[in-house]
């Protein structure tokens, strides 16, 4: 069998699929049958939060042996550990937030990175750094769709991935907006799943996942 061509590396987070998933995994071992679920349901990237010790291995697993997907770390909180994603094979990053010194070292991983922001004057200070791709979160609390159409006028160059709160019945609305490419959520990835290893059901709820779009409405 021929092995599966490598991903080329993304310019942006923003644009693989209108959906990044956002796995906490707990034991390494479920990274690599995860990544391959969501890459058969048509979702190739998928954001690994550092919430758990196990994070950087399954980060680790899946650039090793998932060549077709598109592996990043997420709760990127520190210089430290933005740098340790990077050794571990993260394609790209993921921050809740970001401060001066995070968004040097993002930058000086070479990797696409999504700084998030919640208020204006964060938008703006990134827009001065050069920075435009940004996360949204937590987005459903921070204002949801209409606070994002809002900010389509005058703040015409940053681009986001809500993420945090949104689900199938919600992601559509966010994706018809004129600047959010993807939005980010955990829905296709139920814990109860997770744990008894039902990896087709999870590359079903990709495949849904992955149809969504401006105007969709969600599968039953």
């Amino acid at each position: 069998m021929t092995a599966a061509a490598p991903v080329p590396a993304p310019a942006s987070v923003l644009g693989l699929a209108p959906v990044l998933p956002v796995a906490v995994l707990a034991d390494a071992s479920d990274a690599v049958p995860l990544a391959r679920a969501l890459v058969a349901g048509g979702l190739p990237a998928i954001e690994v939060t550092l919430r758990t010790d196990a994070a950087l291995d399954a980060i680790r697993a899946v650039a090793a042996e998932v060549p077709e997907a598109v592996v990043g770390a997420g709760t990127v909180l520190s210089p430290a550990r933005a740098e340790a994603a990077a050794r571990a094979g993260a394609r790209f990053l993921v921050s809740p937030g970001w401060t001066d010194p995070l968004l040097e070292a993002l930058r000086g991983t070479g990797l696409p990175f999504l700084p998030g922001v919640s208020t204006v004057s964060e938008i703006m200070a990134l827009l001065e750094r050069g920075v435009s791709d940004m996360k949204f979160f937590p987005a459903q609390a921070a204002g949801g769709t209409p606070y994002l159409r809002s900010l389509a006028s005058p703040l015409p160059g940053a681009r986001f991935c809500p993420t945090g709160g949104i689900g199938p019945d919600t992601a559509p609305s966010y994706l018809a907006l004129p600047n959010v490419p993807c939005v980010g959520g955990s829905w296709m990835l139920p814990q109860d799943t997770l744990a008894r290893h039902d990896w087709p059901r999870i590359t079903r709820l990709a495949t849904r996942a992955a149809r969504l779009g401006p105007g969709a409405t969600a599968p039953a």
